[in-house]
């Protein structure tokens, strides 16, 4: 079984947002795998370790990426594929297109991806390149059943539970609840660095210009909260000043 597994790497979730000249400060920043992409590499894990096979973990960005792509080589997929040119934008049109024409010349029965990354939370670039390829997907799944040449899918739906039965090749997104994804262990560590690593540029997938469909014009953070108000008085009253204020100062009705 060929299994991809996509991955990003994302700020660590407890770092604080530093913007400069309208963009974010990676000064001194901690980078870690996607955590939902960690959920996709487990269940990638699991499944070969289960049914055989090979994972290629892959990620498009700039070098620092080669890091996230070395701990999922650590946890215990197989080979890993960074695609780094500059020319390549964030734009998730234009990402997914890469993927894409990677994927395109490839042998693959399952690709695995998080549900969003907590970046940018578009959750746009799995499901893209599924319609890209041509094959069924479904988004936040928190079981996988496999057998055979059929996945079972499981995923919450508006507080019920939805189930989908698919043929492979199919992609999967990976929501928090799927498994329990492993650290990586010294052994693990070791044997990464003999791991087959490959990184790619546009030249090497034939691409001359890549198209962009979305431009960041402005990035800003929100403003500082105000101190809260509290109101006195009658609660004729208090409903009266609650209703000024929100016509005239907050500007909400």
């Amino acid at each position: 079984m060929e299994i991809y597994v996509l991955l990003k790497q994302t700020f660590d979730t407890e770092e604080k947002i530093v913007i400069q000249q309208g963009a974010i400060s990676e000064d001194g920043v901690k980078f870690v795998i996607n955590p939902y992409d960690e959920y996709a590499v487990e269940q990638a894990i699991q499944f070969r370790d289960e049914h055989g096979g090979k994972i290629t973990v892959l990620a498009v960005g700039p070098e620092r990426m080669a890091e996230a792509l070395r701990t999922a080589l650590a946890m215990g997929a197989d080979e890993a594929v960074l695609i780094n040119d500059d020319r390549i934008t964030s734009d998730e049109y234009a990402v997914a297109h890469v993927i894409h024409l990677y994927l395109s010349d490839k042998s693959y029965d399952l690709i695995l991806g998080g549900s969003f990354s907590v970046d940018n939370g578009a959750g746009q670039v799995t499901i893209r390149i599924a319609k890209l390829l041509g094959i069924p997907h479904v988004s936040t799944v928190t079981k996988l059943e496999l057998a055979g040449n059929q996945v079972v899918a499981y995923r919450d739906s508006e507080g019920d539970l939805e189930v989908s039965e698919l043929s492979l090749p199919a992609l999967f997104t990976a929501q928090q609840g799927l498994n329990e994804p492993r650290y990586p262990s010294l052994p693990g560590i070791m044997k990464a660095k003999k791991k087959p690593f490959k990184e790619l540029n546009l030249d090497d997938l034939g691409i001359s210009e890549l198209v962009s469909r979305t431009v960041r014009t402005e990035l800003f953070l929100p403003d500082a909260r105000k101190a809260g108000q509290i109101l006195k008085g009658e609660p004729g009253d208090q409903v009266k000043e609650l209703v000024s204020l929100l016509r005239n100062e907050a500007k909400v009705i």
